[in-house]
């Protein structure tokens, strides 16, 4: 029993050690994914006041947000495992890239959410100009 024991902390150990470079980037996505979670359930209480709707927290849409931050580590350890062990030749960088796609998305859904709860021009202003900064951009490829 003890040499099963053994085994399984050593691969447990080898794991965590493969993807220990990645975790500063799955703390950070996370940081954002759950940012964009607490800021939006205040959006929909905001949005549900101003209805005259009674409000109540889904468990639905926590789980929903579970299971996006899953698969956001999940994508972000193959994308790792691609640049380091596959086509560590290339340089391509493809988990950063995912990291830093992700984490945009969500400053974008924190921004809608930012500006339906203070009712700031900033945060207004903020989300007009990065659609049009990202029109600008991708538009032009």
């Amino acid at each position: 029993m003890e040499a099963l024991y053994k085994f399984f902390s050593g691969l447990l150990l080898s794991l965590v050690g493969l993807f220990a470079p990645v975790a500063p980037m799955i703390l950070c996505t996370m940081l954002f994914i759950g940012v964009d979670f607490f800021s939006g359930v205040a959006a929909d209480r905001v949005r549900a006041r101003q209805e005259g709707r009674a409000w109540y927290f889904e468990s639905a849409k926590a789980w929903r947000t579970i299971r996006k931050a899953t698969f956001v580590v999940v994508a972000l350890a193959m994308a790792w495992l691609i640049d380091s062990c596959i086509l560590d030749f290339l340089n391509l960088k493809l988990a950063r890239l995912f990291a830093g796609f992700t984490c945009g998305v969500e400053l974008w859904s924190f921004l809608e959410n930012a500006a339906q709860l203070s009712d700031a021009p900033l945060f207004e202003w903020l989300r007009r100009y990065v659609h049009r900064r990202l029109e600008k951009e991708v538009g032009d490829e």
